[in-house]
């Protein structure tokens, strides 16, 4: 696939390095600062571009007339979106994917309820607002406070949840095969198992050790009553703390008020005072998050949650460190570098949120080959699970009809799940998959998705 890249920032570099590392894709990535290009071009096998992203002539030159997708990351919502609509306009492009973070440009509707993002406005087939979904993801891990990762799949109705096993969880130091005894009746599935950094695809006869971390698969009504068998039950979150008040700490506020204590610490004068006026029931606090006194003065030593979402991933560490220090049961942070995520989940802070592994899974869902409508990045980039949608039938398909045994699934590859007919259904070695299905796959090891995917795809014949 010929894929242009507009923006070579901290999502369009994560981008550019992920796409760039399978065979099938040719990556362009186009950006105004040469010296970023130029380290980008070092590490990875593309071909860049120095130019203003929305220029005709720049787009030429960077391949648009050839490319089979746009991918609009730069920093200007304007930008991205004049970007795609050069290149529907002068190169019909096929595919254009912007990064809009407005909500006056995502949420607008038309007086006859026309949408701002359509061909016959502006011609934009996907628009990614990294912010929102940065946003649900942290909203997922404070309604289920046991879990480090809670990501959805079929419109939310199947949940795959990462969550390190406690002594106390009915299931550890047991047999998976023990869980149908616990829960009988409830379809679910342990994906993979993490010990030590190294993975497991298990089967029944794997032991659930302390400390492991546990992926399972579960049903979204029966996602709490799994994670009861990994670690003792949680109390409900109530008293939540945010660091930072920008676009997703004003969100997050926003979206949790209601139902929880909302506290917001925002260190500008102005735009605290911006969304006091806009939070209903949320307390809006101007002053440092890393300030101890001020979070001993507003009792973080007895809050629930603390949630570091500031621009600056030096101060959300240094803020969630303190906060967790004080009392707080619970502290994540938003860091952008990888290296600094892994160093900081192994000490005091609970939950490191990447903003590119968040929004390189929205992004890789229009990428892949055959019907793959969820991607999710996990472990850092170092392994995924999918949704892929089959079609076809038993003469052009290399699933239909075929017991999940007989599908020649890569190593480290396993089929979770099966969701079919509004139904979730564990994936046994005997179950046959049918033509609509979705199936949910958990990849051990990342470079095999070419490959998986490839199994999706359907002959000419179809």
């Amino acid at each position: 696939m010929n894929i242009l890249i507009l923006g070579a920032g901290q999502v369009g570099s994560t981008a550019a390095y992920q796409l760039a590392r399978e065979e099938a894709n040719e990556v362009t990535v186009v950006d105004i600062n040469a010296t970023v290009l130029r380290d980008l071009q070092d590490r990875l096998d593309i071909r860049t571009v120095v130019g203003n992203a929305s220029y005709p002539d720049v787009l030429a030159r960077a391949g648009a007339r050839d490319a089979d997708i746009v991918i609009a990351l730069t920093s200007r919502d304007e930008i991205n979106m004049v970007a795609c609509q050069v290149a529907y306009t002068f190169f019909r492009t096929p595919t254009k994917i912007a990064r809009i973070r407005g909500t006056e440009y995502i949420n607008y509707r038309g007086r006859e309820g026309e949408q701002l993002f359509a061909q016959a406005a502006l011609p934009v087939d996907v628009a990614i607002s990294p912010e929102q979904l940065v946003m649900e993801y942290i909203e997922q891990l404070i309604h289920f406070p046991g879990a480090f990762q809670v990501l959805d799949f079929s419109g939310g109705e199947v949940r795959l949840v990462g969550a390190r096993a406690h002594r106390g969880g009915l299931l550890v130091d047991q047999q998976i095969k023990t869980l149908k005894e616990h829960i009988p009746g409830v379809e679910a599935r342990i994906a993979a198992i993490y010990r030590s950094g190294e993975s497991i695809l298990p089967d029944g006869n794997t032991l659930i050790r302390e400390n492991d971390e546990v992926f399972f698969i579960a049903s979204r009504e029966d996602t709490r009553l799994v994670m009861n068998e990994m670690r003792r039950p949680e109390d409900t979150v109530r008293r939540v703390v945010i660091a930072g008040g920008g676009n997703i700490g004003y969100r997050l506020a926003t979206a949790l008020e209601q139902t929880n204590q909302v506290k917001v610490i925002e260190r500008d004068r102005e735009r605290a005072k911006v969304i006091s006026e806009r939070l209903g029931k949320a307390i809006v606090l101007h002053g440092d998050a890393a300030d101890e006194e001020l979070l001993l003065e507003e009792n973080v030593d007895g809050a629930d949650i603390f949630v570091a979402v500031t621009n600056a991933e030096e101060a959300n560490i240094l803020s969630a460190m303190l906060a967790k220090r004080i009392g707080c049961k619970k502290v994540m942070a938003l860091i952008n570098r990888p290296s600094y995520a892994e160093l900081v989940e192994a000490g005091t802070i609970d939950v490191a949120v990447s903003p590119q592994q968040i929004t390189i899974g929205a992004l890789l869902a229009h990428v892949r080959r055959g019907d793959v409508v969820r991607v999710h990045s996990l472990r850092r980039g170092r392994a995924e699970a999918i949704e892929a949608i089959v079609h076809g039938s038993a003469t052009d398909s290399k699933v239909v009809g075929k017991p999940v045994e007989a599908i020649p699934l890569p190593p480290g590859t396993a089929i979770v799940a099966i969701y079919r007919d509004n139904e979730i259904l564990e994936a046994h070695h005997d179950s046959v998959i049918q033509e609509d299905d979705h199936v949910i796959l958990f990849i051990t090891d990342r470079r095999q998705t070419e490959e998986v995917e490839r199994l999706f795809e359907v002959g000419v014949s179809f």
